[in-house]
């Protein structure tokens, strides 16, 4: 079968013929709906190497950490799963013992440096290909809802609502309001999520106008980038700040951003991995305002998610690629030439 592979540290994947996996003990066998394209991915291939990066990222392995599939076959000691039916893929892989991952929460798992891989498309082969195997447990049934447009939602979906989530406190009761900086993919579904679960007024900025554009349509207010823009922002706030900042770009101005136009007792979330210094001091933010940053979440949350996708409370804006076009799809990612998330169709449309 045909797969995008990440074969050497700072250097493109390739695509090329790779054998086609077999379920393992628990494990069932997915014919891939979707696969999505992620900063991430690219990140790893071109600023990682042996001395910066987690170990368990050597390579080479099949790329795809935002999967989706129908069943085509169920390792042994799989039950309860019919072929045929279609489910999201929770990526991460912990060791499935230890406190976090019982939780469902394998991003923190607590014995994750004795493992072999982070997550499938991180680590150990993932979804960028015809076929991909992963573990049963990390199957989200998606019932009769589209699984090739679903694909993004196991990252670029469950990361934004996991920070969220978290922050709820800081959004509960009237008058509230919540900033989200940066309008990429996971960007424009952070403010679907907002609308939908909390009645906070969400604010936008970002410097594309039609991604701020994409964003009013999903009932964001918008401010560009650029000189004054954090005055703006806290003059649709009243002048109070905002409560909740999501930084989905995580850079050194971003982060300055979000301090500038926080509220007293707030909650600042960077979940970008632009790799952004603060400078903090006392008298630098308000009082009690929290800087902190996410990664992830749980397979929990993901169930959560995948019930807002079938609700239509979420719509990933998605551009849709032949798996023969997978290496044109990750070029125009890292150029920044797309304006929506990369999915990668193996078996079409």
């Amino acid at each position: 079968m045909q797969a995008v592979v990440f074969e050497q540290w700072k250097t493109f994947p390739t695509l090329k013929d790779v054998e086609r996996p077999s379920p393992g003990p628990g494990e069932v066998l997915l014919k891939v709906a979707g696969a999505g394209a992620c900063h991430s991915d690219v990140a790893v291939f071109r600023e990682f190497d042996a001395e910066h990066g987690p170990a368990q990222l050597q390579p080479s392995y099949v790329l795809g950490h935002e999967n989706s599939g129908w069943v085509e076959e169920l390792g042994e000691g799989v039950d309860g799963i019919a072929i045929g039916d279609a489910f999201l893929v929770y990526g991460p892989v912990g060791c499935q013992h230890c406190a976090a991952c019982s939780r469902g929460q394998d991003t923190y798992c607590q014995n994750a440096a004795e493992m072999p891989y982070l997550a499938s498309g991180l680590g150990r082969d993932g979804g960028m290909a015809e076929y991909v195997a992963v573990p049963a447990r990390n199957l989200v049934p998606l019932g009769d809802a589209d699984p090739v447009a679903a694909a993004p939602l196991s990252d670029a979906g469950l990361t934004p609502y996991h920070a969220i989530k978290l922050a709820l406190p800081h959004l509960a009761g009237g008058g509230r309001h919540a900033l989200v900086i940066g309008l990429g993919g996971l960007g424009q579904i952070a403010v679907q999520i907002l609308t939908a679960i909390t009645g906070a007024t969400v604010i936008a900025t970002d410097t594309k106008p039609d991604a701020m554009a994409r964003a009013e349509r999903a009932g964001a207010l918008t401010v560009p980038g650029g000189e004054g823009q954090a005055a703006a922002i806290r003059e649709l706030t009243g002048g109070k700040g905002v409560d909740a900042v999501f930084d989905f770009v995580g850079a050194a101005p971003t982060i300055q951003l979000s301090a500038a136009v926080a509220a007293l007792r707030s909650r600042i979330t960077v979940v970008g991995i632009a790799g952004g210094h603060y400078d903090w001091n006392f008298y630098g933010v308000p009082y009690e305002t929290e800087l902190t940053s996410t990664y992830w979440g749980t397979i929990e949350e993901l169930h959560e998610v995948v019930a807002l996708y079938r609700a239509g409370k979420i719509v990933p804006e998605n551009e849709y690629y032949a798996l023969d076009d997978a290496l044109e799809a990750y070029r125009r990612l890292e150029a920044g030439e797309l304006s929506g998330r990369a999915v990668i169709t193996p078996h079409g449309r």
